[in-house]
């Protein structure tokens, strides 16, 4: 057991990784908190549905506008220089709307405008974060720091949502106290920032413009079939079943009858499913198989969205969300560990700010679903989230023998180096992705992934 709890917290050996997982804990904290008290806010102005969808679209949008170019700075730059910065623009973001709330001056606009301000934000941070994380650990403990970043986060959902719902619940305290507090939280992020390196850009052979790096990127993406193709089935998962969370305030108000203490309680019980996940999946990031977990938690994922559509009653939905939470967690954990093994480190940065348009998208496609949802109700809407992502309903589209053995530059293994098991593990994965990806609206990723050569014919 000693062994196997060694290889779970592996890269928190490493002191500079130690110093950044436990202080942007209180940033994860902040977000968190936030994300229920925006939600809160947005439906107790106005409503609607669709009014949370907008406060997510708001906080996409210019994700999708900037996150690529929050790669080339994070690539460009000194790492730590480029999270300071963002992390500035975000805490005075919250105590702008913090102060608005205190002084009753809040509209639903002013949630629109402090989510594009913060969307922008993070579009910087989330690439340079995960970049950084490459500076601060060897090659080995990769896979397994990116795991814990993601634990990092999914501990704080465990506290953040139950600790925000009990504040607005108090009436002295309100969103208001959950915006200082969060403004509080950004700050201690930030400081915990001063002892770790500056993060500084590798050396380059070639000098490119910022928008030459944009391009280079992307062309060393579409080089790389298997990076390409896990990018590709993030953009999936997250697009069609992550926008449930924009609905969860709608959902403990009108389908179950209860208040925001309960709310906070609902997406604690999913964030403890995360924790749990994310802490078995933290040993097996570096496994040969990590991939064909990857497709089964995502398969899952679908599944688990569909029960919470049918939960008759609160109880039942809290059931729901603790395998929600849980399957969802763990697929964008190792989706997101096997991406960053798989990436040569002066392409870290651009590579996740591809990957991570994938929330942007999910921000954007919560403004549709939510007019979905006013029409056609909000638990059918959740069912046919699950639905779509959920493979068990059809038929196989794609036959694992037909997917091709992907491989990165030198044989498979990152930086270039034989490493046994790899391509086949990989050849599997990609398997498992071709059929939980057979769903019509996946046609464009099948599509790619039955152009990949057959590995048996290459052999010959």
């Amino acid at each position: 057991m000693a062994p196997r709890f060694a290889r779970t917290f592996q890269a928190l050996e490493y002191r500079q990784f130690q110093i950044m997982f436990f202080g942007t804990l209180f940033s994860f904290l902040g977000m968190q908190m936030q994300m229920i008290a925006r939600g809160f806010l947005a439906f107790d102005l106005t409503g609607k549905n669709s009014a949370l969808g907008g406060v997510m679209l708001a906080f996409g949008a210019p994700q999708l506008v900037l996150s690529l170019w929050g790669g080339v700075f994070a690539d460009r730059l000194p790492k730590r220089r480029v999270l300071w910065v963002s992390q500035t623009i975000i805490a005075v973001n919250s105590l702008w709307l913090a102060t608005m709330i205190e002084l009753d001056m809040v509209e639903y606009w002013m949630l629109i405008a402090a989510g594009l301000v913060q969307g922008s934000g993070f579009a910087f941070v989330g690439p340079a974060r995960q970049a950084y994380i490459a500076e601060l650990v060897p090659k080995e403990a990769l896979g397994n720091a990116v795991v814990l970043q993601q634990l990092s986060m999914n501990s704080t959902r465990v506290i953040g949502p139950m600790i925000a719902g009990m504040m607005i619940a108090i009436p002295v305290i309100g969103t208001a106290g959950v915006y200082y507090l969060t403004s509080i939280g950004f700050v201690i992020a930030m400081l915990g920032l001063i002892p770790l390196p500056a993060g500084n850009p590798r050396p380059r052979l070639v000098k490119r413009s910022p928008i030459g790096d944009i391009a280079d990127g992307l062309k060393y993406v579409r080089d790389r079939r298997a990076i390409a193709l896990l990018i590709l089935a993030s953009f999936f998962i997250v697009m069609i079943g992550f926008p449930y969370q924009s609905f969860l305030p709608a959902l403990a108000k009108d389908e179950y009858g209860v208040g925001p203490g309960k709310l906070g309680l609902l997406s604690s019980v999913g964030a403890v499913g995360a924790v749990g996940a994310t802490m078995l999946v933290a040993t097996y990031a570096t496994h040969r198989r990590a991939w064909s977990f990857s497709a089964i938690c995502g398969a899952g994922f679908g599944l688990s969205l569909i029960f919470l559509g049918i939960a008759p009653n609160y109880l039942f939905g809290a059931a729901a969300m603790f395998f929600v939470g849980g399957l969802a967690s763990a697929f964008q954990s190792l989706n997101n560990a096997i991406c960053m093994q798989m990436t040569d480190p002066e392409y870290t940065g651009r590579v996740q700010s591809i990957n991570m348009l994938s929330w942007s998208l999910f921000g954007i496609a919560a403004l549709p679903i939510g007019f979905v949802a006013d029409a056609v109700g909000l638990r059918e809407t959740l069912a046919l989230l699950g639905r779509d992502l959920h493979p068990l309903y059809r038929r196989p589209g794609i036959r694992g023998a037909k997917v091709a053995r992907l491989r990165t530059p030198g044989g498979g293994a990152p930086g270039g180096s034989p490493r046994p098991g790899r391509a086949a593990a990989t050849r599997w994965g990609c398997a498992a992705w071709a059929v939980v990806l057979r769903h019509p609206r996946a046609r464009p990723i099948r599509r790619f992934a039955a152009e990949l050569p057959n590995p048996s014919r290459a052999r010959k």
